[in-house]
């Protein structure tokens, strides 16, 4: 009985079927299948024709089992707290590592701190000693970020930017918010409930006058591109928070600007601390007065159940950190070509909704 190969069924087309349909020899189809020179143009052309008609598709995943490597991505992310937005983005990453364990992927976190250069490069240097095969990076200022990209690129070690986006230094990939677009966004959202203000507060947070990233810079940017052309007669008033300071002193920041701007009832902030304004307001019960932040961290979905948040926009963090692994793990295990740039998804939580945001989406 005549036995015919069912091409739809990937994993029973041989080599030897391609070699027949192509009237050549297995070896010959053996060399275009691992990109080997010395086949010539028409015996190429041949095998092509008959790959497409058979509708072949390697086994990437088969192959790249059989190869046995284990493959190790660093991820370099700035010093944090607990519970805050970069946690869920290692979580994520963690996860990632998991799901692919059987090509034996391992992802280390390393961190520097904010605002020090050289903390930057202790850490990129700390990274290439270890010979990584990929590397995740939350940029610091352009320049200083180039410094290691660079050297990635020499070294032909694929990486992905994650947080903020800076084309010019050629990511394999690139993760994150659409930062304008979202400041845009939270602009037009915030105005659904505020539009009758007469002033509003811009909660900052900054190193000595160094904010802490382009991300946030560009959200606040597209925000006040809204406020200028639909309501350029609201004033928005700065309040800069230092990063490095206690409790004590935010209470003290934050009595004295509600104290001194009474007709505040509407605040915004780039960031994921909204809470330490919404918290002041429960504890002060100062309920005719609201802010709007980033990030479903823990502390921000308590105080926007509470009503101190009026609205939160979150960007799947967890998802941010799973599909970074999932990028260099295709581009490298599987050899396959992952889209460049990457925007997250822009949604706005409430406390009607909060409880239905999905963390991840895999």
């Amino acid at each position: 009985m005549h036995h015919q190969t069912n091409f739809n069924m990937i994993e029973k087309i041989r080599i030897k079927d391609i070699a027949e349909r192509a009237g050549v020899s297995v070896g010959t189809v053996d060399r275009v299948l691992h990109k080997r020179p010395n086949v010539s143009k028409t015996a190429r052309e041949k095998i092509e024709k008959a790959l497409q008609e058979m509708n072949y598709q390697p086994n990437v995943y088969a192959s790249a089992l059989a190869y046995n490597k284990s493959y190790t991505f660093y991820l370099l992310i700035p010093q944090h707290e607990s519970e805050a937005y970069w946690e869920e983005i290692e979580e994520g990453a963690q996860k990632a590592c998991e799901v692919r364990r059987d090509f034996h992927i391992d992802v280390q976190i390393i961190y520097y701190k904010r605002f020090d250069d050289k903390s930057f490069f202790e850490q990129y240097n700390k990274c290439l000693k270890s010979d990584p095969d990929g590397v995740i990076i939350v940029p610091t200022n352009l320049d200083t970020t180039r410094s290691f990209t660079d050297i990635l690129h020499e070294k032909k070690i694929p990486f992905v930017l994650l947080d903020s986006y800076m084309p010019d230094l050629k990511p394999l990939a690139f993760y994150g918010q659409d930062s304008f677009s979202s400041g845009y966004y939270a602009a037009k959202m915030l105005m659904l409930i505020a539009n009758k203000e007469k002033e509003i507060m811009l909660m900052k947070q900054s190193n000595g006058g160094q904010f802490v990233s382009k991300q946030q810079d560009n959200r606040e940017v597209g925000f006040r591109h809204y406020m200028h052309d639909h309501f350029p007669n609201i004033t928005i008033i700065d309040l800069d928070l230092a990063i490095k300071s206690t409790k004590e002193h935010y209470e003290k920041c934050l009595e004295e600007f509600f104290t001194q701007h009474p007709n505040v009832h509407h605040c915004i902030t780039f960031n994921s601390k909204a809470h330490i304004v919404g918290e002041f307001l429960l504890r002060t019960n100062r309920r005719d007065v609201q802010i709007m932040g980033y990030d479903m961290v823990h502390k921000n979905a308590a105080c926007l159940r509470e009503g101190s948040i009026s609205f939160l926009i979150a960007q799947h963090a967890y998802m941010q950190g799973y599909m970074c692994i999932e990028a260099l793990f295709r581009a490298i295990v599987l050899k396959k070509e992952v889209t460049a740039v990457n925007y997250m998804p822009i949604e706005l939580l409430s406390k009607e909704n909060m409880d239905f945001y999905q963390r991840v989406q895999i």
